[in-house]
C-alpha cells in the first residue's frame, strides 16, 4: 500500500535542491532572419504549469493567468485544484481568455475524504475535469509508502528519496500497474492519463533503472507521458534522444531548464534557469519534440527563482516565442 503526496506541497517543502558541479553547456541557437517561428509553424500554443508562480497562482489564480495571458501564454496546466471548485477556477480561465489543457493529480490507495485524485470515481474525475475543459490528467510523483510523513525537521529532500529508494524497482512495477488501471476506467469518460517524471527514475538499480521499469510495464495505448525536460537532463538523460526513442508516447512536456552547474545526480537537485538561459540544447530538442508528435508544452521553472516568477516567466517566453529551428 501506497500514498501519493501532493507535488505542490513536497516541491515547496523541499525549497532549493540546486547541486553545484561541472557540466558542458550548449549554445543557444540563433534566431535565422526571414524564418518562421517554431510554435507559429507548427500552430501550438506555449503554456505553464502553474505550479511554477507558487503563491501568486494560490493567492490570485485568477489575477495570475491574466498576468500570464499578457505575455502571450494561453495554455495552462493546473498543479491541483487549490482547494476551490472546478466551476470557480473555470471561471477565472474564461476570464483571462485563456484555457486549462492538463491537470495534475495524485494516486492515494487511501483516498482522502472529499479529495479529488486518479482514485475518486472515474464518473467524479470526468465532471470536475469537463467543467475545467480538460482531458488530460497526470500523476506528477512516484508512490510513497503509507507510512511516510513529510519531515517537519531535518533534509526533507532526502527523506522524499529514500522513501521512494526504498520502494525499489517493484514499486515502479506496481505503479505502472495502477496507472494502467486508472488509464483504462477513466478512457470511456474520453480522458488519458499520463505520468510526469523528476530524476529519481533514472537512478541504476540492478542493471536497470526505475524509468525503464515503469516504462516496460506501462501499456503505451493506455498511459502517455509527459517528459519533464530539465529533470530528464538532470538525470543524465539526452533529452532530445530520449524524446526521438519514445516517439509516440510523449504528449506532453515540461519546457525547464537548468544551469550547466547541475550535477547529474537521481535526488531531486537542479540548478534552474529560464528556458534559454542554461545548458539544454533546445535546437535539438524542440525539433525532436515536432517530430515526436508532442501536442502540449508547458514551461516550468524550479526554486530558487534569482528574478521575479512573472519575469522569468517572461524571459522563457520571449526565447521560446522566437525560436526558429
Amino acid at each position: 500500500m501506497t500514498i501519493q503526496l501532493n507535488r505542490r506541497a513536497m516541491m515547496a517543502a523541499l525549497g532549493a535542491t540546486g547541486l553545484a558541479a561541472a557540466a558542458p553547456a550548449f549554445a543557444a541557437p540563433k534566431t535565422a532572419t526571414g524564418r518562421k517561428p517554431l510554435f507559429k509553424r507548427i500552430n501550438k500554443p506555449l503554456g505553464v504549469q502553474l505550479y511554477a508562480l507558487g503563491e501568486a497562482a494560490q493567492k490570485d489564480l485568477g489575477g495570475t493567468l491574466k498576468r500570464l495571458a499578457a505575455i502571450g501564454y494561453t495554455d495552462f496546466e493546473l498543479p491541483g485544484l487549490y482547494g476551490r471548485s472546478p466551476k470557480d477556477l473555470r471561471a477565472d480561465a474564461d476570464a483571462a481568455g485563456v484555457r486549462y489543457g492538463s491537470i495534475h493529480m495524485g494516486l492515494p490507495q487511501r483516498l482522502p475524504p472529499g479529495s479529488l485524485t486518479l482514485m475518486s470515481s472515474p464518473q467524479e474525475i470526468a465532471d470536475a475535469l469537463g467543467t475545467l475543459g480538460i482531458r488530460k490528467a497526470v500523476l506528477p510523483m512516484p508512490l510513497l509508502p503509507d507510512d511516510f510523513k513529510m519531515p517537519t525537521s531535518g533534509n526533507v529532500r532526502e527523506a522524499l528519496v529514500a522513501a521512494v529508494d526504498a520502494g525499489g524497482l517493484d514499486m515502479w512495477k506496481r505503479m505502472g500497474g495502477l496507472l494502467n488501471e486508472r488509464a483504462l476506467a477513466l478512457r470511456p469518460y474520453g480522458i488519458d492519463l499520463g505520468y510526469h517524471n523528476h530524476n529519481m527514475e533514472f537512478r541504476p538499480q540492478g542493471g536497470t533503472t526505475g524509468w525503464n521499469v515503469l516504462l516496460g510495464e506501462l501499456d503505451p495505448k493506455l498511459v502517455f507521458l509527459e517528459l519533464d525536460l530539465g529533470w530528464a537532463a538532470a538525470g543524465g538523460l539526452d533529452p532530445a534522444a530520449e524524446i526521438l526513442r519514445l516517439k509516440g508516447r510523449i504528449k506532453m512536456v515540461h519546457l525547464k531548464d537548468i544551469k550547466a552547474s547541475t550535477k547529474i545526480n537521481y535526488a531531486l537537485g537542479q540548478d534552474p534557469a529560464e528556458v534559454g538561459q542554461g545548458m539544454l540544447n533546445w535546437h535539438k530538442i524542440l525539433p525532436a519534440c515536432v517530430e515526436s508528435g508532442v501536442e502540449n508544452f508547458y514551461v516550468e521553472q524550479e526554486a530558487p527563482f534569482t528574478r521575479d516568477r512573472f519575469d522569468s516567466m517572461k524571459i522563457s517566453y520571449d526565447y521560446l516565442a522566437k525560436f526558429v529551428a
